[in-house]
């Protein structure tokens, strides 16, 4: 089994967060489950009003139920997370492969219930393209990063179809949610600081996810490293003509996603050497969704989400660094050209025009 990364921070500062993030999800869980039907009849308030004023959608309502759906799929998580601790040596075994694989299990369903509950929630129309390609393992998966909902689909898609275990490139801030912080450690993920004054250590860990890899498992990591606005996007491109002119007229040509940041994919692509394939994965329906007050405009609703995977064999990545880039490049330009493909069909909120939704069954 590749091999775990314990926090590298002081045990207190650990355990202060991790008690901090339970307290604060328990209390929230149960004030909105006693709060329930006096919130419910705020929403419902505050929603006709402004469906009576401007055909808004139901949003109050959506967000309320969904904050409550949330909340009781972190309990769950958390519960189950702490049997599998428990039954599998507790504090007397740091590792086991038992608790690797229950782990995996309890996080494809906490994903696949939190994404569920956004599609059911906001009728979401979900169509999936070459979802047979995400498996088996081992594979390293290149996902485009949208928005704040995202980051439960590769569990619930891939993960779920498969079987198959993700061990993760995450962001620091993600360890204030408990399940993500706690589960996390209990298989290979390797969180980094985005704006870290040591780079080559946050990478050496990024390497280490590629270190024995088993058939069942594989790596996510999002290239761009935070969502895409065209904003970012056009700031990406410049610091990029200014500080690597070589791979500038790369970055240049894509308009539908930021470009790759190079130092994570291309070191576990050298670690893996071809012992994994590399499945890339675009998806469009979700973009613009960075904050829950753009969920709250009420966009979301119906919108139809597409995803597409491509899988190449681990034996066609080049050998050298400069052609690992290139590589790179030319199969994120195929998934910048498929989004902005979505995009034309779909039209503006997601929602593909009659004659088109017909056409695809």
């Amino acid at each position: 089994m590749g091999p775990l990364q314990p926090d590298d921070g002081p045990a207190t500062r650990r355990y202060v967060r991790r008690a901090r993030g339970i307290a604060v999800e328990t209390l929230a869980f149960v004030l909105v489950t006693l709060l329930f039907p006096l919130l419910l009849v705020a929403a419902v308030v505050v929603d006709l009003a402004l469906w009576l004023r401007r055909r808004k959608p139901w949003m109050a309502v959506r967000l309320l139920a969904f904050a409550w759906w949330f909340l009781a799929g972190e309990m769950l998580g958390m519960t189950s997370l702490l049997v599998t601790w428990l039954t599998t040596g507790g504090p007397f075994v740091a590792d086991h492969p038992r608790r690797r694989r229950w782990v995996y299990r309890t996080r494809i369903r906490w994903a696949g219930g939190h994404f569920g509950g956004v599609r059911r929630i906001f009728g979401l129309k979900l169509e999936v393209d070459g979802l047979e390609l995400g498996g088996p393992g081992p594979v390293i998966i290149f996902i485009r990063h949208a928005s704040i909902i995202d980051n439960t689909m590769p569990d619930a898609l891939i993960g779920k179809a498969h079987g198959i275990g993700l061990n993760f490139v995450l962001k620091r801030e993600l360890e204030l949610i408990p399940t993500i912080d706690i589960g996390g450690r209990m298989v290979p993920t390797t969180f980094v600081r985005r704006a870290s004054k040591a780079p080559e250590a946050e990478l050496a860990q990024v390497r280490r996810l590629a270190i024995d890899m088993e058939p069942t498992e594989g790596i996510l990591i999002y290239p761009e490293g935070t969502r895409h606005t065209d904003a970012k996007l056009a700031k990406a491109q410049a610091t990029i003509a200014e500080r690597q002119p070589h791979i500038a007229p790369l970055a240049a040509r894509l308009r539908h996603v930021l470009p790759p940041r190079l130092g994570g994919p291309l070191v576990l692509l050298d670690e893996a050497a071809g012992a994994a394939d590399v499945v890339f994965c675009g998806h469009v329906g979700l973009d613009g969704f960075e904050y829950i007050s753009d969920i709250w405009a009420g966009g979301l609703v119906g919108t139809t989400v597409r995803v597409k995977l491509w899988r190449h064999p681990g034996s066609s990545v080049p050998a050298d660094e400069d052609g690992r880039t290139r590589w790179l490049y030319e199969h994120w330009q195929t998934l910048d050209d498929w989004v902005g493909a979505q995009r034309a069909e779909l039209g503006p909120g997601g929602r593909a025009p009659k004659a088109a939704a017909a056409h695809r069954g």
